[in-house]
């Protein structure tokens, strides 16, 4: 999928602690409507799509030249928003979410049949977190659904650690970014896959192994 459109790409500075409710107000209306917004999180800038809105998934894809077989993650802002995504959450998961949400975790869980299969790369599981990041809670609760999102990068490029990133990659192709300052953390999100006997390390990130053998002590990574 390519995404040959120029467009007029605007950038907010939000305050990372107290984000504007206005602000976020004005983010939440362009993604209700079906763009693409660049968000910060502590760990790397996302690109924002609401989760259910199948076109505008299938944008972010076309914005990174993103390979359609690789799944989004689901952005929550409270806990009680992985039953809008997820069929069934085991009771480590939820142990783990007790612990480590807000944080740098994804947890890989059973998908909701009604998701669509953009999101998951037509899978049977489906990614997700809640960051650790005022701006990006927010967004998600003014948005009223999770949103799906990968790293605001051209695929292939390293992460996008900062709005000036951002802009630098895809600036011309999406419509907003929010600029909240450089990431804490700089570093991507621990994905653990709990669908698999035994629970598997997908992806290595901010939060150690070695932090969720306690809940987890037959990890494989």
């Amino acid at each position: 999928m390519v995404e040959s459109q120029t467009i007029h790409t605007r950038r907010l500075p939000v305050d990372r602690e107290r984000p504007d409710p206005a602000v976020i107000a004005e983010a939440a209306a362009i993604l209700r409507a079906g763009g693409v917004v660049a968000f910060p999180t502590e760990t790397v800038y996302g690109l924002a799509a609401v989760i259910t809105d199948d076109a505008a998934v299938r944008r972010v894809f076309a914005v990174k030249g993103r390979p359609e077989g690789k799944p989004l993650i689901a952005h929550l802002a409270r806990v009680e928003q992985v039953a809008l995504v997820a069929r069934a959450v085991p009771p480590v998961a939820r142990e783990l979410m007790a612990r480590f949400f807000p944080g740098p975790l994804t947890l890989v869980l059973p998908r909701r049949p009604e998701l669509p299969d953009s999101v998951t790369a037509g899978g049977d599981t489906v990614a997700v977190r809640m960051p650790d990041h005022a701006v990006a809670r927010a967004l998600i609760e003014a948005v009223g659904v999770p949103l799906a999102a990968p790293s605001a990068n051209r695929s292939g490029a390293r992460s996008a650690v900062s709005a000036d990133d951002v802009m630098a990659d895809l600036g011309g192709r999406i419509e907003l970014v929010l600029d909240a300052g450089p990431a804490r953390l700089q570093v991507p999100s621990t994905v653990v896959d709990l669908t698999v006997e035994p629970p598997r390390v997908v992806r290595h990130g901010a939060v150690p192994a070695v932090a969720l053998r306690p809940y987890l002590p037959n990890l494989s990574d």
